[in-house]
């Protein structure tokens, strides 16, 4: 949350993820190597043609495992099916995909609890502040009854069929260029910077700090002046963006996750012959596994670069933080936002929020 800090064309300012897949094992995969199957076929010998589209760069691990999907599509059917993957806002921005999507005009977009969010309240319930720890928790609600409730809701309500495993948008962390973050009375008064999401401004606001909201393009400047104090954001764009030079602590706060739900076009999905269904699900669902792995590995080894070069990360008490929020009455809205069905969802993985 928030999915505009890395959209293409949100900020100005190159986002690109440090990445465990280099460049060349991307081109390998879309040239030769996982996807021969896939490429190898003249085009129009597939019976079955999917488009899928997103807006994430193409040496994301998200779109690099999109296409390891797409080769295991095309061998697994024999050929029968073809996925083709554009992304790179190539077929429109995630509002529009979304509109193609419910339209039917494109079969399937990988959609952020955020993004659904407007269409569907209760499909933000993984985005919950502090309400995970860590991705022990995570995966366990998202594979579990959190994900089963979540997937139910969006088809009923969206007319959208979502694919069983959740792929990793990541944790987002803070940051300071003073004293360090180790409990919810340190961010007291602190001016934070947050994207401009009404979702974060609350967050940081039910925790007494003072959000400052505004794109990502001018951080940098308010991080050299001291306009704000801190920000928080993921990892890899603390990194990429040189914001780490304007900081001296991370605070690894995990106060927010996001993901990616894989949703079909529920006219495409009734179209696939049942006998392809298993085979397009598995696809998806084992390149969700090895992106989440990706992102993991990718974030960790982005807190070693980052420690290298000088900035000092501790953890946090993630119950001081549940405590204010709680108090704030934080976790009440979302209860009535997201209703006690959902809620109890989440708590069976979470803990006790409210």
């Amino acid at each position: 949350m928030s999915y505009a800090d890395v959209a293409p064309g949100s900020s100005g300012v190159s986002t690109k993820r440090p990445r465990e897949i280099s460049r060349r094992a991307a081109v390998t995969l879309a040239s030769g190597g996982l996807l021969a199957p896939f490429v190898a076929r003249p085009a129009g010998a597939a019976e079955i043609t999917w488009r899928l589209g997103h807006s994430v760069p193409l040496d994301f691990p998200l779109h690099i495992r999109l296409m390891e999907a797409a080769g295991a599509i095309a061998e697994r059917s024999g050929g029968k099916m073809r996925l083709e993957v554009h992304g790179a806002s190539e077929l429109g921005g995630p509002i529009g995909l979304f509109a193609q999507l419910r339209a039917g005009t494109i079969d399937a977009v990988p959609m952020s609890s955020q993004l659904l969010a407007p269409n569907l309240a209760l499909a933000a319930l993984p985005t919950v502040g502090f309400a995970f720890t860590g991705y022990d928790q995570v995966w366990a609600a998202l594979d579990g009854g959190t994900g089963d409730f979540l997937r139910q809701e969006i088809q009923e309500r969206l007319g959208l069929i979502v694919m069983e495993r959740c792929w990793n948008f990541g944790f987002r962390q803070l940051s300071t260029h003073a004293k360090p973050v180790r409990t919810a009375a340190d961010i007291e008064g602190m001016r934070l910077r947050t994207p401009p999401d009404a979702e974060m401004v609350k967050l940081f606001q039910a925790l007494n700090a003072l959000p400052v909201a505004m794109p990502l393009g001018d951080l940098a400047n308010a991080l050299e002046t001291r306009a704000v104090d801190g920000q928080e954001s993921l990892l890899p764009l603390l990194k990429v963006t040189g914001l780490w030079q304007r900081q001296k602590t991370c605070a690894l706060t995990n106060h927010v996750w996001d993901g990616y739900w894989i949703c079909v076009a529920g006219r495409s999905w009734l179209n696939l012959p049942n006998d392809l269904k298993p085979a397009v699900a598995r696809a998806f669902n084992d390149a969700a596994l090895n992106q989440r792995k990706d992102t993991m590995e990718s974030d960790a080894a982005c807190q070693r670069e980052l420690e290298a070069d000088g900035l000092t990360f501790n953890a946090t008490d993630t119950a001081s933080f549940r405590s204010v929020l709680r108090k704030a009455g934080y976790y009440d809205a979302w209860r009535r936002r997201i209703g006690d069905d959902g809620w109890a969802t989440l708590l069976k993985y979470s803990g006790p929020l409210d």
